[in-house]
């Protein structure tokens, strides 16, 4: 069964935060909240780690996953061609509950990438999730946890029962009730949604 730490949601403890890094470090899997919903994740640079995630996701290896960076000069570490315009945008509504769409940079692993080009990143406004990435030094995936039918599982004593066995921690930040982040493509002319979810209305203000 997996570790399951709750962690206060302002002031994470810094031992556990110490303990799901080292976790992450030697490949392994976390589930962690977000400002949104609860994510899945691993170190993005962690080949056998991202396979463990597309096998619990029970996903093909095709579709991309998104992931979490510390800030927003870290976020530009990953993307490249990031216009003024697009960069304003960000900085205006990160760290929020947005995942952009952006041209990847040759720092992504190309083992994340498959075919594609283009990687969603994310900044939550959540500091458990902020202090993990920042305590790792580099970015982790971001997958929601979600039943076989796509319903998203907000509550950590629900998620335990039902991935327990197959992750190695479990970050309880408590229950969360929000929206899914909202998805903003950034790579062509225009900031174009793909999905509306939490924050939608201040993308265009």
């Amino acid at each position: 069964m997996s570790l399951h730490l709750h962690l206060h949601p302002e002031h994470p403890q810094q031992r556990h935060i110490a303990l799901i890094v080292d976790e992450l470090r030697r490949g392994g899997l976390i589930i962690y909240p977000t400002d949104t919903i609860y994510g899945l994740g691993c170190d993005i640079f962690h080949k056998k780690a991202i396979d463990r995630v597309y096998q619990v996701k029970q996903e093909s290896r095709s579709k991309p996953l998104s992931f979490v960076c510390a800030d927003l000069t870290d976020l530009a570490r990953y993307a490249r061609n990031i216009s003024n315009g697009s960069y304003r945008l960000m900085k205006r509504l990160l760290p929020g509950p947005y995942t952009f769409i952006l041209e990847a940079s040759r720092d992504v692993p190309k083992f994340m990438m498959g075919k594609q080009k283009t990687v969603g990143i994310r900044v939550p406004d959540n500091e458990i999730c902020l202090s993990i990435v920042k305590a790792l030094d580099r970015p982790i995936i971001s997958t929601s946890v979600a039943t076989k039918d796509d319903e998203l599982l907000n509550d950590p004593d629900v998620i335990e029962a039902r991935f327990g066995k197959v992750v190695d921690i479990i970050v309880d930040g408590g229950i969360i009730v929000s929206d899914p982040s909202t998805v903003v493509d950034l790579t062509g002319d225009e900031p174009a949604v793909l999905r509306a979810g939490e924050g939608h209305s201040a993308v265009f203000k």
